[in-house]
């Protein structure tokens, strides 16, 4: 019998659903932040460093406006218009940390480890993701295996430091070495470990059982979901190497 190490699910009861993002001027670190090691993946006025998914460069439904990295799509749009905005850089041991905001319904999705390669056709193939999804009407918002917060169909949150469309929230995926850390707003709502026997088990149970490298690579790519429904921003986005 496989000895199972279980991962601590942080099962939270959200007192407020308001934003606590830190009044601090948008796409910029603070002097503690710059001794710490942080740097910015995004400069707040154009998409240096990204590019779409098996592309060059980003698809024309990323656009910057008012500081932040705006997926629009129209009935127009196709794949390559929105295909999932990809970091240029790989990252190994990393703490990550974004803002985003969602339109009323939308969904998306923060893929990270995502392995860049055309055997892959997807992101989310390889890359696990911390998913976006509209609390109130979004399409996975009733699932807890799928809702916002979760690990996509590996952990469950109980509940979310999140709330209303249209308002900014922050998200953190820290990885170091195995230890997979998730929060929101703040507040742990994940803390587990990857490539053991129980996270292979996990996949084994769902979907990505048919996707052998998911959830495998320990570098990769930071990706951002933009084949899915509604508009989504994001900024403030910075990560440090561990």
């Amino acid at each position: 019998m496989i000895k199972k190490i279980i991962p601590s699910i942080v099962f939270i009861i959200s007192f407020s659903a308001c934003s606590n993002i830190p009044n601090q001027q948008s796409n910029t670190l603070t002097a503690e932040e710059k001794r710490e090691g942080w740097q910015l993946l995004f400069n707040g006025k154009d998409l240096t460093g990204w590019h779409s998914y098996l592309l060059s460069n980003p698809g024309k439904a990323w656009q910057v406006k008012d500081g932040a990295i705006e997926l629009n799509k129209n009935d127009e749009s196709v794949y390559e218009d929105f295909a999932d905005l990809t970091s240029d850089a790989e990252f190994e041991n990393f703490d990550l940390k974004l803002e985003f905001k969602t339109d009323t319904c939308a969904n998306s999705g923060v893929m990270f480890y995502v392995h860049e390669s055309p055997e892959y056709k997807n992101t989310w193939e390889t890359g696990p993701e911390m998913q976006i999804d509209d609390v109130i009407c979004g399409p996975d918002h009733l699932s807890k295996m799928n809702r916002m917060g979760t690990l996509y169909d590996l952990f469950a949150v109980d509940s979310e430091y999140v709330g209303a469309a249209n308002t900014w929230y922050e998200y953190e995926i820290k990885a170091d070495k195995g230890h997979l850390q998730m929060f929101q707003n703040g507040h742990k709502v994940i803390d587990t470990y990857m490539w053991n026997d129980h996270w292979k088990e996990l996949i084994a149970a769902v979907k990505f059982k048919d996707m052998p490298g998911f959830g495998t690579f320990k570098k990769g790519h930071i990706a951002f979901q933009g084949t899915e429904n509604g508009k989504i921003w994001f900024r403030n986005i910075r990560i440090k190497e561990l």
